[in-house]
């Protein structure tokens, strides 16, 4: 697959080599601050070279605040966290026109989505109406209150999470948002070296927060560095026949007649044009991510199933049946074949 020209290292590729030698750096601080999560560390950082948003489900205590919070820690940027309820309103995320009356005038107070990273705690608690108050900042970087539209700030992520245990007074997410988000990432719990790793953890922790002295991250990357990175992905080399396969997995998920006419039977609906492009946006970014300058079949078939779980789903009978998204793209990946 590696079928680049490689050109003599000038002041554009030391520079590229600092950067990515900067964000791996972060990649391993954060590793070890995220003990037994290196997927869910993996696919923020994905997340952010891509300039998508990221919806984890698991169960609590699998460090899915403190994994956000801790990038929030080394990127230049301010870290906002929300904890959706029943009683939210959309007002609480956007924010509302307070009335002056000295001045005589409303003034806009801005909610919390204008931060850079934003933790949408248990969004499934929240009613949809509060739930669509992220679907135009996710999606247009912006929020409109009245007749005004604010612009947010260039460097924006949100990370939802969801809680798999307890279903009674939740609000399912509908679809259209669901698309919104550029993966779908399951955590599970730690092996038990890692649970050894995270005792061994939270005692230095505890001892540092009494001495005041809490490790700090190698290197802070500055919101220039980050689109310099973003920048990056986007030019790496993705070849041809490999871009033909996105397309063809895509395709396939709306119609997999050609394939298995059992699947297509299973599939109600396939992923949109946006799922091309985050699958396409992932890969990219993961190979830069481990130092290639090219997109290998690995990267897709590895993003594939966080990509696309929420954008494909089953029919009624296959829900039946017990299929899901996750299970309907491992079939899909066994029967569309790979460059």
């Amino acid at each position: 697959m590696d079928d680049t020209t490689h050109v003599p290292a000038g002041p554009e590729s030391a520079n590229h080599d600092t950067l990515l030698a900067d964000v791996t750096s972060l990649r391993h601080w954060l590793s070890e601050r995220i003990v037994g999560q290196t997927r869910l560390v993996d696919r923020l950082l994905i997340a952010m070279l891509a300039g998508g948003h990221l919806l984890v489900e698991g169960a609590p205590g699998l460090a899915k605040t403190t994994a956000i919070k801790a990038l929030a820690a080394g990127v230049e940027g301010d870290f906002q966290r929300i904890q959706f309820t029943p009683d939210l309103l959309p007002a609480d995320l956007t924010g509302t026109e307070i009335w002056r009356p000295q001045e005589g005038r409303f003034e806009f107070q801005p909610g919390p989505l204008f931060h850079n990273l934003l933790l949408a705690d248990e969004i499934n608690r929240a009613p949809a109406k509060v739930q669509s108050a992220l679907l135009e900042a996710m999606g247009e970087r912006q929020i409109t209150v009245g007749r005004t539209t604010y612009r947010l700030p260039e460097l924006f992520l949100v990370m939802a999470t969801q809680n798999p245990i307890e279903q009674e007074g939740t609000f399912p997410l509908p679809e259209a948002q669901l698309d919104r988000f550029l993966m779908h990432v399951l955590i599970g719990y730690p092996d038990s070296d890692s649970e050894s790793r995270i005792l061994a953890l939270a005692r230095e922790q505890a001892l540092a927060e009494q001495e005041g002295s809490l490790p700090a991250p190698p290197v802070r990357l500055d919101q220039v560095r980050i689109r310099a990175a973003q920048r990056a992905t986007l030019d790496l080399h993705l070849a041809p026949a490999l871009e033909r396969y996105i397309i063809d997995l895509v395709l396939a998920s709306r119609d997999a007649s050609g394939h298995d006419p059992a699947l297509a039977g299973r599939i109600a609906w396939g992923a949109s044009p946006r799922g091309t492009i985050a699958l396409e946006r992932c890969a990219r970014a993961r190979a830069w991510l481990n130092g290639r300058d090219y997109v290998s079949p690995e990267d897709v078939r590895e993003l594939a199933p966080d990509v696309l779980r929420h954008r494909i789903l089953p029919s009624y009978e296959a829900t039946a049946e017990g299929w899901d998204g996750g299970r309907l793209v491992a079939e899909l990946l066994e029967r569309v074949a790979a460059p």
